[in-house]
């Protein structure tokens, strides 16, 4: 069998990652989880760097304190 040699082309893996579609996909999955968490919770994007970044934070006292005791985050996104 024959040895073959793959190289990425770094600039156009950079684009794909920083693309608007990169950040719909990544939105959908946050709103996903967002969707999940109730109230108190919000979301935001922005391309970073290298790539796209979505996550989703608690916005309130009583978020943040659900979100400790019932770890409401890391469920919502599946662990």
């Amino acid at each position: 069998m024959a040895n073959i040699r793959i190289e990425l082309d770094r600039s156009g893996v950079r684009q794909l990652l920083q693309s608007a579609e990169m950040a719909a996909c990544c939105e959908e999955v946050a709103r996903g989880a967002l969707n999940k968490c109730g109230e108190g919770y919000e979301m935001d994007s922005m391309v970073g760097k290298t790539r796209v970044n979505a996550m989703i934070y608690t916005a309130t006292a009583e978020a943040a304190d659900d979100n400790l005791k019932h770890n409401t985050l890391a469920k919502a996104v599946g662990k």
